[in-house]
């Protein structure tokens, strides 16, 4: 059995450190005839086009709360509002991750009995950076950091790998980069929900799928592979 895993909210917390910024920033800019909401609502629509054009990552959402700010304010940001928004790469900085609940162990004895990979998207000295502090590569014969996640990045992995997709697993939270991808290019889908899973990775997934397996948490992988 081959057991692929995403990395961001599923091995260790990620979103909600993105999730603190924005309610910080959506304080401020909010105002009279513009809720936290609207002003989210703004956010959201250009951190989905900057993802097409410019991926993932710390500093393209910090370019996103800059365009957000011009956006509702109708002007470009001032000095001030440019400084302001550049503390907030403060947040993603560190040399530290804080791993999700039975990560560690569940890995550990995963890798006893199957063939562990990990697949995450992102800005790759970033992401490197988090693989690295989470001190789990030793568990996987692979790690593969890519700018998207989609059905041919899958198929990419099944062919590199010589991967029998019937026996072979994609393990993560999010519905759009995770599981319907996967599930498009042949794979079996382990979904594991997270609270803080970033609005634009929102997709709904089949109930009915039968190659989807639904977890509340981590540690029960152990009693399924």
């Amino acid at each position: 059995m081959v057991l692929i895993f995403d990395a961001d909210d599923t091995l260790w917390e990620n979103n909600v450190i993105f999730e603190r910024v924005i309610d910080e920033f959506t304080g401020w800019l909010a105002g009279p005839g513009l809720d936290r909401a609207a002003v989210r609502a703004v956010l959201d629509g250009i951190e989905a086009a900057n993802a097409v054009t410019l991926g993932y990552g710390s500093t393209v959402f910090l370019r996103s709360l800059g365009e957000c700010l011009e956006r509702v304010r109708g002007r470009a940001a001032t000095a001030a509002e440019r400084t302001r928004i550049a503390a907030w790469e403060a947040a993603f900085a560190g040399e530290h991750v804080e791993l999700m609940p039975g990560v560690a162990e569940t890995l550990a004895e995963l890798a006893g009995r199957h063939e562990l990979l990990l697949l995450t998207k992102g800005d790759q000295e970033e992401q490197q950076r988090k693989v690295t502090a989470s001190g789990l590569t030793g568990h996987f014969r692979g790690v593969h950091i890519v700018p998207e996640k989609d059905v041919a990045t899958y198929e990419e992995l099944t062919r590199a790998y010589g991967l029998v997709p019937e026996r072979t697993w994609m393990i993560g939270n999010s519905p759009k980069s995770d599981i319907l991808p996967a599930r498009s290019a042949g794979l079996n889908a382990v979904f594991i929900p997270h609270v803080h899973t970033w609005v634009l990775e929102h997709e709904e997934v089949d109930p009915d799928d039968a190659k989807v397996l639904r977890l509340a948490e981590f540690g029960e992988l152990v009693r399924h592979f």
